[in-house]
């Protein structure tokens, strides 16, 4: 079958990718992520329809910044509210926040999701998944009723581990599902780098846990693993930026037309995009 053919799964049925990122440009103020770069914006929407991708779920995580004041996450969150006003019903925002500034995290947490519309949290390494200081976001996501995205990988190579000592990994994201079952966690990327068989081995007992598929790792078991493990249904489709790999993952993977159609729509997390705005 051609690439051509192959492709109508993408254009001929629902796909929502629930890990894409916007960027920021330098304002007024001096601090990248002042106002959206509505260039990247624009050419990430191109790429989006060129693949018949229906809708995408963005954030503007601080990965460097291991104190990401409150501040500086209220300008990121700020700036992905540009990016879905620009294309409203297409891109879903999710908020990033440190969860070390308990009362401004809740806050945040409830400007986003009751004022600008937001479907879910995203959360990169400030801390551990599993982190005392996570509980009291994790129980404001509960009371919101949305999901919780969480930067992960089993890292193997050490200078990894030392750039991203907190990195989360599938323990951490099961020790916080089974302490929290009423909420909804994403595994992010497990196609991101890592050990990903490890990882997905790690939450398969935890029903409230998901993975999203995104990343440039393209090893041939990984849809196919996954699937037998955790089961479609919670398995997510996502690219973070890594269009080509992670579509041709789904394309090429041994799973069954069903089944590639569940993750594409990702139907467990309708509710909240059809929740948005209402």
């Amino acid at each position: 079958m051609d690439v051509k053919k192959k492709m109508d799964l993408f254009y001929k049925n629902p796909v929502v990718s629930w890990h894409e990122h916007v960027n920021g440009i330098m304002g007024d103020r001096g601090t990248e992520g002042d106002r959206l770069d509505t260039q990247h914006c624009d050419e990430q929407m191109k790429i989006v329809d060129m693949f018949g991708i229906d809708k995408i779920v963005v954030s503007k995580p601080i990965p460097a910044d291991k104190h990401a004041s409150p501040e500086k996450c209220m300008r990121a969150n700020d700036l992905v509210y540009e990016a879905t006003q620009r294309y409203p019903g297409r891109i879903y925002g999710m908020a990033f926040v440190n969860p070390g500034y308990c009362d401004a995290m809740r806050k945040e947490i409830d400007r986003c999701v009751k004022e600008l519309d937001f479907v879910g949290v995203k959360l990169y390494h400030q801390y551990f998944m599993d982190d005392p200081a996570q509980y009291a976001l994790v129980e404001k996501c509960i009371e919101l009723d949305v999901p919780i995205l969480m930067h992960c990988a089993h890292l193997m190579d050490p200078i990894t581990r030392m750039r991203q000592p907190r990195c989360s990994d599938g323990v951490h994201m099961a020790n916080i599902a089974r302490r929290y079952p009423g909420a909804t966690f994403i595994m992010g990327h497990i196609g991101g780098g890592g050990d990903w068989q490890w990882a997905i081995k790690a939450i398969a007992d935890c029903p409230n846990v998901y993975a999203d598929i995104g990343g440039s790792i393209h090893d041939r078991p990984l849809i196919e693993e996954s699937v037998s493990y955790l089961g479609a249904d919670r398995l997510l489709f996502a690219t973070d930026g890594m269009w080509a790999s992670s579509i041709s993952k789904i394309l090429d993977a041994d799973i069954s037309e069903a089944d590639k159609k569940t993750i594409l729509k990702g139907e467990a997390f309708m509710r909240f995009l059809e929740r948005a705005g209402k």
